[in-house]
């Protein structure tokens, strides 16, 4: 049971590797759209694989405590061992990609901020931005 819950967990690290890596090109094509779709398949991905965690650390859990004198290492097959070390790559992979992407979209927010900010000059009145009245290019009116 250990070996399948940690083949479907590699599959959903590899399908939030493959969504990310295509939000990457659709952030770098201004294609902002795509992305907004893809957001719940995302997020449905990531419950999944945090579920299938959660039943490899029960597995895991349930052959520690029925073998308390045996090391976990002893406990697991040689496909549990590779499957774990793949494991641990995908995760590696997917930090990189989701880095890189986190890069982008801040450059992409700062971008819009700075085209809002000279259409629309605000300041602030306490804690509040509001649009100053000293606004060249719009007339702003409340």
């Amino acid at each position: 049971m250990l070996s399948h819950h940690l083949q479907n967990a590699l599959q959903d690290l590899q399908d939030l590797i493959l969504i990310t890596k295509s939000d990457i090109e659709d952030i770098k094509q201004a294609q902002h759209d795509h992305q907004f779709e893809r957001l719940s398949i995302k997020e449905e991905k990531l419950k999944s694989f945090e579920a299938k965690k959660a039943m490899i650390d029960y597995e895991i859990s349930s052959l520690m405590t029925s073998h308390v004198d045996v090391p976990l290492p002893q406990l697991l097959d040689e496909t549990q061992h590779r499957l774990l070390d793949e494991l641990k790559v995908q995760l590696s992979e997917l930090r990189e990609v989701n880095k890189h992407y986190a890069k982008l979209v801040v450059v992409v927010s700062n971008l819009y901020n700075t085209f809002l900010e000279r259409l629309v000059p605000t300041e602030m009145q306490g804690y509040n931005k509001v649009a100053s009245k000293s606004s060249t290019i719009l007339e702003v009116r409340v």
